[in-house]
This record gives C-alpha cells, sequence and structure tokens, in this order.
C-alpha cells in the first residue's frame, strides 16, 4: 500500500482507447464552455446565482440538466449494447466481456439513480412551492445541499470510466457476484460511494419536500385544494423518506462484507445472499413508484390543462396515489418469485401486484374521462401525455401477467421482462419528464420551447421506443436471456437488428430535442411568454410572471378553490377588474450559500479516496465536510431583504401582463 493506496498509473486504462476519448471529448466540451464563460464574464453570474443559489427554481433547473446530461451519458451506453447484441451472433462482437458488463450496469445505474431521480426531483422542486403558493421550500440551503451532493454522486460514477473500472454485476450489484471475492476490483466501491453519497442527496430532498407540502401551503390551501402533481409529489417524497435509509443500510452492509471482512451477504460464516435480495428490493419496488408517481402528477396538470377542463375524479386520484403509496411496499418479492419462497408467499405477492394495478388503473380512466368531451389542443407535452397512455398500459398488462409465478418463472431473467421494465419507465418516467420539461420550461424561462421540434422529438421518441422494445417481447419469449454479450441461435439476429434500428429513431429523438433547444433559444423573442400563462393554465404557478421573482409572490394568493388560479381568472373576467391592489411590505429572502457545492467537492474526495483506500485523504475529507458544517452553522447574516418598492414593481409589471391575458382595461389593474 502506497500514499495513494491502490491508486496507479495502472488504473488508467490505456490499454482501452475508447473511454479515454469519450473522457477526452467530455472534458475538452466542459473546458471550451469554461472558458467561453470566462471570456464573456458570465463567470461570477455562474457562481453567485447558480452554483451557490438556494432559489428552489433554479435548484430544480440544475437537477434537470444534469438529468439531460446524464441522459446522454446513459444513452449512449445504450447504443453500445445494442450495436454489440446486433453483430454478436457466433462471434465476441466489438465490446469485450468485462467492458460489456460494465456497460450495461453503468446504463441501468445512471438512468434510474442520475436521469430519472434528478429529473422528478428537479421538477418537483420548481413547481411544487409555485403550486403550493409560498416563496420557498422549507430548508433552502439543505436543498442547494441535496443537488449538489446527488451531482457528486454522478461525477463519481463518471470517473469510473477513464480511472480504474465500474462494477461488472448488473445495476442492483447482487452478492456474492459483488462480494470482494468475487469482484476484487474498485468497480464495485465506486458504485457503493457513488449512490450511498447521491442516495443522502435525494433522502434530504424527500425530507424538504415532504415537510414543505405539509407545512408551508398558501392561506386556504388545504389538503383537498393541492393541485395533484403536489399530491404525488407527497406521496413520492414519503416512499423517498420511507425507502432510501433500507438503501443505505444494505449498502453500508455490503461496503462492511467488502472493506472490514464482514459476513453480511458471503457466501460463508452465516451470510446469507438472498437478505440482501430481500432488501435492496424492499427499497427498489417504492423506487418504482418514486420515479412513476410525479410522472402521474404531471399527466394530471398536462391532461387537464390541455384539455380545458377540470381533472376529472379529483378525489378519487388522491385516494389512488395513497393506495399506491402503502401498496408499493407490499409487493417487492415479485422480483425474484424464483427465489424458492414456496408457492403460499409467491401467490400472496402475486395477488398484492395485481391488487396495486388497481389504483392505477384507475388514474388511466380518470384522465381518458378528463380528455373525453374537452377542447383538445395536440401541443407536445399533450402528445407525451397521450403516447404514454397508450404505451403504459402495454406495459401495465405484461406487468400483471409478470405477476403470476408460474409465468415469471419462464420470463424471469429474459429479454421479455427487460422490454417490461422498459415499457414501464420510458412511458411512464421519461415521457412524464419530457412533458414536464416542455410544459413548465416558458416558466422557468420566459419563452416557450419550440413546437415543431418539440413535435418531431415526440414522433421520433414513441416511434423509436416500439421499434427497440417490441421485438425484445418477442426474444423473450424465444428465450434469449439478458446481459447477453454474445449468443449462437440465428433466429434472434434479425429481432436485434430491428431493436438497433429503434434506438437510431430515439437517437433522432434526443437530437430533435438539442436542436429544439437551440431554435427555441435563438427565436426566444419571438416565443416570449409576456402573460405568464402561455398554456391557459390552472393552477397557482401560471398567476406568476415567467420567469417568476426570487420571491414568486408579493403576497401570498388566498385560495378558495380546488383549480386556485382558475377561479382566479374567472373572477376578473366577470368582475372586468383585478383583485384590489395589496398593501407591499418588504420580503425576506435566504441568502444564497456555497455550503452546497463545498460539501459536494469534500463528500466527492470522500468517496474517491475510499475507492482507492487513500485513507489520510478520507479524514482530510471529513475534517471539511465538518469545517464546512461549523462555518454554516455560525453564520451571521442569513437572510437578505428585498425592499417593498421592488416587489409592488414586479408585482405591476405582473398585473399588466394578467390585464393583457384576460382582455381587461388598464384601470383594472387599480
Amino acid at each position: 500500500m502506497t500514499l495513494f493506496g491502490k491508486l496507479g498509473w495502472d488504473s488508467i486504462p490505456f490499454d482501452n482507447p475508447l473511454p479515454l476519448i469519450a473522457f477526452g471529448a467530455a472534458a475538452g466540451g466542459i473546458a471550451v464552455l469554461l472558458f467561453w464563460v470566462w471570456r464573456r464574464g458570465h463567470l461570477p453570474y455562474l457562481w453567485n446565482d447558480w452554483v451557490c443559489s438556494v432559489d428552489h427554481k433554479r435548484v430544480g433547473v440544475m437537477y434537470c440538466l444534469l438529468a439531460l446530461v446524464m441522459l446522454l451519458r446513459g444513452f449512449s451506453d445504450a447504443m453500445l449494447m445494442r450495436s454489440q447484441q446486433t453483430i454478436a451472433m457466433g462471434n465476441d462482437g466489438w465490446l469485450p466481456p468485462h467492458h460489456y458488463d460494465q456497460v450495461f450496469t453503468a446504463h441501468g445505474v445512471i438512468m434510474i439513480f442520475f436521469v430519472a431521480m434528478p429529473f422528478m426531483v428537479g421538477l418537483m422542486n420548481f413547481a411544487v412551492p409555485l403550486q403550493l403558493g409560498v416563496r420557498d421550500v422549507a430548508f433552502p440551503t439543505l436543498n442547494s445541499v441535496s443537488f449538489w451532493l446527488t451531482a457528486a454522486g454522478a461525477l463519481l460514477i463518471n470517473v469510473s470510466l477513464v480511472i480504474g473500472e465500474f462494477a461488472k454485476t448488473g445495476w442492483v450489484v447482487y452478492p456474492p457476484l459483488s462480494e470482494i471475492r468475487y469482484s476484487p476490483g474498485v468497480g464495485v466501491d465506486y458504485y457503493l460511494w457513488g449512490l450511498q453519497v447521491a442516495g443522502v442527496g435525494t433522502l434530504l430532498s424527500g425530507v424538504n419536500l415532504v415537510t414543505t407540502i405539509l407545512k408551508m401551503r398558501a392561506p386556504g390551501m388545504g389538503y383537498t385544494r393541492m393541485p395533484m402533481f403536489c399530491w404525488t409529489s407527497l406521496a413520492t417524497n414519503l416512499l423517498i423518506v420511507a425507502a432510501f435509509p433500507i438503501l443505505t443500510a444494505t449498502l453500508a452492509m455490503l461496503t462492511l462484507d467488502r472493506y472490514l471482512g464482514f459476513h453480511f451477504f458471503t457466501g460463508e460464516a452465516g451470510g446469507n445472499q438472498m437478505m440482501f435480495v430481500n432488501l435492496i428490493w424492499a427499497w427498489g419496488h417504492p423506487e418504482v413508484y418514486i420515479l412513476v408517481l410525479p410522472a402521474f402528477g404531471i399527466f394530471s396538470e398536462v391532461v387537464s390543462t390541455f384539455s380545458s377542463k377540470p381533472l376529472f375524479g379529483y378525489r378519487s386520484m388522491i385516494a389512488a396515489t395513497m393506495a399506491i403509496c402503502v401498496l408499493s411496499f407490499m409487493v417487492w418479492l415479485h422480483h425474484f418469485f424464483t427465489m424458492g419462497a414456496g408457492a403460499d408467499v409467491n401467490g400472496a405477492f402475486g395477488v398484492a401486484t395485481m391488487i396495486i394495478a388497481v389504483p392505477t388503473g384507475v388514474k388511466v380512466f380518470n384522465w381518458l374521462f378528463t380528455m373525453y368531451g374537452g377542447r383538445i389542443r395536440f401541443t407536445s407535452p399533450m402528445l407525451y401525455a397521450i403516447g404514454f397512455v397508450m404505451t403504459f398500459v402495454i406495459g401495465g398488462m405484461t406487468g400483471v401477467l409478470l405477476a403470476v409465478p408460474p409465468a415469471d418463472f419462464v420470463l424471469h431473467n429474459s429479454l421479455f421482462l427487460v422490454a417490461h421494465f422498459h415499457n414501464i419507465v420510458i412511458p411512464a418516467v421519461l415521457f412524464g419528464a419530457f412533458a414536464g420539461y416542455t410544459y413548465w420550461f416558458p416558466k422557468a424561462f420566459g419563452f416557450r420551447l419550440d413546437e415543431r421540434w418539440g413535435k418531431r422529438a415526440f414522433w421520433l421518441w414513441i416511434s423509436g421506443f416500439y421499434v427497440a422494445f417490441m421485438p425484445l417481447y418477442v426474444l423473450g419469449l424465444m428465450g434469449m436471456t439478458r446481459r447477453m454479450q454474445h449468443y449462437d441461435v440465428p433466429g434472434w439476429q434479425p429481432w436485434l437488428i430491428a431493436a438497433a434500428v429503434g434506438v437510431v429513431l430515439i437517437a433522432g429523438g434526443i437530437g430533435c430535442m438539442i436542436v429544439q433547444l437551440y431554435v427555441s433559444i435563438r427565436d426566444r423573442e419571438r416565443l416570449r411568454d409576456e402573460s405568464g400563462d402561455p398554456w391557459d393554465g390552472r393552477t397557482l404557478e401560471w398567476s406568476t410572471t415567467s420567469p417568476p421573482p426570487v420571491f414568486n409572490y408579493a403576497v401570498l394568493p388566498d385560495v378558495s378553490d380546488e383549480e386556485a388560479y382558475w377561479g382566479m381568472k374567472h373572477r376578473a373576467r366577470e368582475q372586468h377588474h383585478l383583485s384590489e391592489r395589496p398593501e407591499y411590505e418588504a420580503i425576506e429572502m435566504p441568502r444564497n450559500s456555497p455550503t452546497g457545492v463545498v460539501t459536494a467537492f469534500f463528500a466527492t474526495l470522500i468517496g474517491f479516496s475510499a475507492v482507492w483506500h487513500i485513507w489520510w485523504l478520507v479524514i482530510l475529507g471529513g475534517l471539511g465536510a465538518w469545517a464546512t458544517f461549523v462555518v454554516f452553522a455560525w453564520r451571521d447574516e442569513v437572510e437578505y431583504e428585498i425592499p417593498a418598492d421592488e416587489v409592488e414593481h414586479r408585482d405591476r409589471l405582473r398585473r399588466e401582463g394578467k390585464a393583457h391575458l384576460l382582455d381587461l382595461p388598464p384601470e383594472a389593474t387599480a
């Protein structure tokens, strides 16, 4: 053991140029971007107003940006896997087995933990306080810490691309394969420390949002007046608070096995590998609903807005949401019916899995009834919602099929299971994220995304999904198992070629999204949202300007309807006058703080050092993290004051925009 532990020049894969080229391209792109920011004089703005921001809106935007960047990384892994399987009939293809194993593990980890999770947490961070009619989340600085810890976890996972290796175990790192005897390299350690750091960030975010929703609603906003997205966010964050400690404890036990020779999950000395499988899925199935429930809330907002109708069955939607929240902890064993628990146990969990489909079905029918008889506008968010309903039902039906234990014995670990999982996650989570991204983009930045490119992206995404994953159902029924680096059955290859064509179509969809963003920024004056309400929205966030001021609301709104903003617009049109001009007061807001990014720096230092057994650096990182906490705790000035004159000025602009939107005379703002 040296001063730098196990780290040496042999840790860099000089014999494998692909990771080095990918790292060089990414590092070069980041360097060019930072150089441009520096040359344009934007560096102080970037540091003070974004990196150190505790504004929930900017934290939410940074979460979504992280998710979009990691989507490119995760999708590149998908392209590598599909290209490998397309050509690897009767030969080894172009990816060696040890590299292919790292690719499919990284793909799952990145897509779940660093695409789907940050996207949903980011949208919740951005929209929930606005929808609740409040000025920020309960703990603003903790919110910044949560984001930067998530980003630190993503950084650790990406560092494994070029220094060392990543896990070769699959994304849930089952022992004994993940134990030190069978995985002696650093790949599993990168996984453990990256997910522990990011998991702490997610748990802190869950506590923050639960507190915000339960304790910080606008006057008059009872639970049954909250928008549906707030309800699904509440359920999601309750699940985070309940489930993520299970993940943290499980990974901690595996870490003790690997680092200190414990025997929680080893094959000897009393270890029990199946206990790990039970624990990881006791977290893992609630995790599915942690991802899906916010998307359900987004679709509820989108369907209601673009059908020009209130959400059908609002209270039944609340009941269905909370039923899913509870039942999600009662179905984890369906992930491993083949473990040998016996017919009685398998049957009970199979029935529970079928029961949880019922509240989901309630939601689907409520969305359909909301659309029925409405004046539907086929914007790109609405297209994602309709595509979701059609596609998700297929994934749900295959899930009910897999809930039947005898069928699962035949299909377990086949590509049928891979197709089912993606048939849930892509139309629900990704389509939901894209719908929310497009829907709230004008609220965040003050201009809409270009609809032409948005619709092109949608059609390529949905057609690419069907072409990429429907063949996997067929291959699963033909007996092809998941994670095969090569195969020797000629009948499988045509279906894999078809799946590869689907991946190319999805790549076209991602390309259209990139072009859409470029075109929208270029044409932002044409796409400018002057009213703050570009979609004729129904919830409170559309009552603010686009983008909203840092304080969100000059005066907290008084809520008297289930659809608060829709009721305000209706009354203003009836009375030909906006609400009475309030008495403006100075507002105190939390100061920006570098606590989050500094904490993440030391967390990254601790994680990287622990991976490579550089123990003196682990201690140094721990001391730095402790010092950061002390400095934050002993701050003298935690807030700053926004003068009443500035508050009045911003609200006058808002009122003028609303009067113009509602065709009211100028004196209506008085």
